[in-house]
């Protein structure tokens, strides 16, 4: 939590008026008991209407400026808090963009928006109770055992014994609590994780029928955070009941120690009914005091959780430029735009490795084609060129120099990339083309539909690029929203164009015209398609085959279907001998 406390540091005022206002008000309530035994004793006693007058009109006086500076606090810890949760909302969110997919693929998506939502909704909550609570009830609670003091010292003795009391019953509470609600956030995750999955693949278990499984699924999660819930809910609930039974044992022996009192002398009624009073503000305080803890528990679980996705650092560092091994001037003589040289890939976690020992060169204005089984690494070559991951072994070149010693900036503006799953966000065609050039025209805009086939259905919108694209395109088709995203990369006009599979949802038709488009592109990109279909890489002017993260063969499509058993194998799968000859 400490670390997260330098989001507050904008807030200095905000924290420092809300508790000296809650204090404030704190100081005038102690006031009224003393208040309420000067009317009994004085007031009531002597039948002095006027003073019983004067005095209820004190009480409304404490009241309101009471009722003035609560509202001052409670304005100012809302203000410091809702500050604080913002600003660690951006820079966490700021944070998790500058892992690496190694570091999100390791903490999990569901668990990232778990910390930057519920996590933070804690910790704000935490911020807030502590600013108003966590200096006024401690005051209330040690000013009402001064005030008793002040009233008869034999009898605030009681109150000697029933704070530490309540201090061990509540702080214990809390020691036990404390690494328990963390475990409710953690299955939360769980939760969260189940429920993530089963809207994204919706479509898949409803084909699958498997709407009853997942089902079951879901509850048998849900059961174990209730239960957790619940187990941590019952001893929490403790602090209630056990704080009521010593409150109201101390308040029974300060009733018969006040009676034996007053019969003697020593102390007045008023005064007893005073003594009483400030048992209750300490009863009130103390549960006051419970519910903070209880909530300022929940919100140190969340902002060591919060805290702990800080810690994670990327693992992808820019390296001195002079590390690389390549010279400038080889690649203009040879025009090698990509290299990799011998090149291993391991996925955090994974047994083994998901590419092995891989090695090409590529020209500049080349079309590369890469194919292979499922599994074969196919996506992770192309994934390795925008340094999305880093070889763990072997070096990737861009321009004769090596991915590690770019700027993610410089590097990622060279290229233009085509996910396999194609996502759009909420907004206009306009919006999401601008993601790829800010500065993008109309005319450019067009071009690049054109180029991506996406023109055709683009124009017939009534709005045109002003028509709105749904949150993750729902309102398009695959095909639609395939050649959207291929638009959205080809308007950065980039140096290297990677379509990742990014044409499975086109026709054969729309597939060809899409390739000769592009390869009629005045700037001539350097292009890499990663394909499942033959006939879309079958043009290009290397064809690499990967076969379980190892290069089975490079060469043309006349090439490989001559010496590549691999290749030979997949090509004809799809066009039987007599069909392909």
């Amino acid at each position: 939590m400490k670390k997260l406390l330098i989001f507050l540091k904008d807030y200095k005022k905000e924290c420092v008026c809300a508790p000296l206002f809650k204090m404030l008000e704190a100081l005038f309530e102690l006031f009224v008991p003393l208040v309420m035994a000067a009317i009994i004793d004085t007031g009531i006693a002597n039948a002095d209407k006027p003073y019983i007058i004067k005095m209820c009109l004190v009480l409304i006086l404490l009241a309101v400026v009471g009722l003035i500076s609560s509202v001052t606090a409670q304005f100012f810890a809302a203000k410091a808090a809702t500050g604080f949760s913002t600003k660690l909302r951006h820079a966490l969110f700021k944070h998790i963009q500058s892992l690496s997919f190694s570091e999100i693929d390791q903490i999990g998506t569901s668990t990232l928006i778990t910390r930057i939502t519920s996590d933070i909704n804690q910790a704000q909550s935490g911020v807030n109770m502590v600013l108003r609570l966590f200096l006024r009830s401690p005051f209330i609670v040690f000013g009402a055992m001064i005030m008793a003091f002040t009233i008869d010292a034999k009898a605030a003795m009681i109150f000697v014994f029933t704070i530490p009391a309540l201090s061990i019953v509540v702080f214990g509470i809390m020691r036990i609590t404390m690494p328990l609600y963390k475990k409710v956030q953690g299955l939360l995750d769980n939760v969260l994780g189940i429920t993530r999955e089963n809207l994204t693949g919706a479509r898949v278990i409803r084909a699958f029928n498997k709407e009853a499984d997942e089902q079951k699924h879901f509850e048998e999660t849900n059961e174990q955070l209730t239960v957790m819930q619940k187990f941590v809910g019952k001893i929490s609930a403790l602090t209630n009941p056990v704080t009521y039974v010593i409150i109201n044992a101390a308040t029974l022996l300060l009733l018969w120690t006040g009676a034996v009192r007053v019969d003697t002398g020593v102390i007045t009624q008023g005064e007893v009914v005073a003594l009483v009073n400030y048992m209750s503000q300490i009863l009130i305080e103390l549960i006051k005091l419970a519910n903070l803890i209880i909530t300022i528990t929940k919100a140190l679980a969340s902002a060591n959780r919060i805290a702990g996705v800080f810690e994670i650092q990327s693992s992808q560092h820019v390296e001195n430029a002079s590390d690389s091994s390549n010279d400038a001037s080889d690649v203009s003589a040879n025009d090698i735009i990509v290299e990799f040289d011998h090149v291993n890939l391991a996925y955090s976690g994974a047994g083994a490795e998901a590419l092995s020992d891989i090695s090409f060169k590529v020209q500049r204005g080349q079309t590369i084609g890469i194919i292979g089984g499922t599994g074969s690494g196919k996506s992770s070559v192309v994934n390795m060129i925008p340094r999305f991951y880093d070889a763990t072994c072997g070096q990737v070149l861009v321009d004769g120099r090596d991915v590690k010693t770019y700027e993610f900036d410089e590097l990622r503006d060279k290229i233009g990339i085509v996910l396999q799953k194609s996502i759009l966000f909420k907004g206009t065609i306009r919006d999401n083309l601008l993601w790829g050039k800010k500065d993008a025209t109309e005319e450019e805009m067009t071009e690049a539909l054109r180029i991506s086939q996406a023109l055709e259905f683009v124009e017939k919108k009534e709005e045109g690029l002003d028509y709105m694209v749904e949150q993750g395109g729902k309102n398009l088709s695959g095909g639609q929203k395939q050649r959207l995203t291929i638009a959205r990369a080809l308007i950065k006009k980039p140096e290297i164009l990677i379509l990742d599979d990014s044409a499975s949802a086109l026709d054969f038709a729309t597939d060809a015209a899409l390739r000769l488009a592009i390869s009629r592109m005045p700037d001539s990109p350097t292009v890499f398609i990663v394909s499942q279909r033959a006939t879309s890489i079958m043009q290009a002017d290397k064809i690499i085959v990967l076969d379980d993260g190892c290069i089975a063969g490079i060469g043309t499509h006349d090439e490989l279907l001559e010496s590549c058993h691999v290749y030979q194998e997949i090509y004809y799968s799809q066009y039987p001998k007599e069909v392909a000859l």
